[in-house]
């Protein structure tokens, strides 16, 4: 496949909020970008996951791959600023997420990758709320509903869209 397909799968315009039916070129698109970051950062981190949304079969999502890189100590999560940088990825100073690291791809945003603690509470926390929604599709498809109600309501504001997710992926981490 093709860096030209993911254009017509991926991508997001800052800011905005809309979901796309869930594809199954999401899948190979991730994988074909974990190539392309291992080959960039493997010596510097520990894992890489395919993260949120695009993840989880069968329901729809703002169609940008999130991915999630762990390192051994979070204090290593800049040295991948530069070879990120090579491969197409800005580091996003201004996100403002505690104990995460987050790089962007493209103008209309098609990846995002979290660098963070491997083990740690936020490598944990997105592995357990993913996981969680692949094993149980009632679930999944409640929060498929969240995020259809959410997005009409916050379709111009990003922040406010995953801010009034945060009580419903809490309650599915602690369960």
């Amino acid at each position: 496949m093709s860096g030209g397909d993911s254009h017509s799968v991926l991508g997001l315009e800052h800011g905005a909020v809309r979901l796309s039916d869930h594809t199954q070129l999401w899948a190979d698109l991730y994988l074909e970008e974990e190539k392309r970051i291992k080959a960039a950062v493997g010596h510097l981190i520990v894992d890489l996951q395919h993260i949120g949304s695009t993840a989880i079969p069968g329901i729809k999502a703002k169609p940008i791959l999130d991915m999630m890189a762990g390192v051994a100590q979070l204090e290593k999560a800049l040295l991948c600023k530069a070879p990120l940088e090579a491969i197409g990825y800005d580091y996003i100073a201004q996100a403002g997420i505690a104990n995460d690291y987050v790089f962007g791809k493209g103008v209309a945003r098609t990846h995002y990758l979290h660098v963070v603690e491997y083990g740690g509470a936020k490598w944990t926390d997105h592995l357990r709320f993913r996981d969680r929604l692949r094993s149980d599709p009632v679930l999944a498809q409640a929060y498929e509903r969240l995020k259809e109600e959410l997005s009409r309501k916050f379709s111009d504001s990003r922040a406010k869209y995953h801010d009034a997710k945060s009580k419903f992926i809490s309650e599915v981490v602690a369960a």
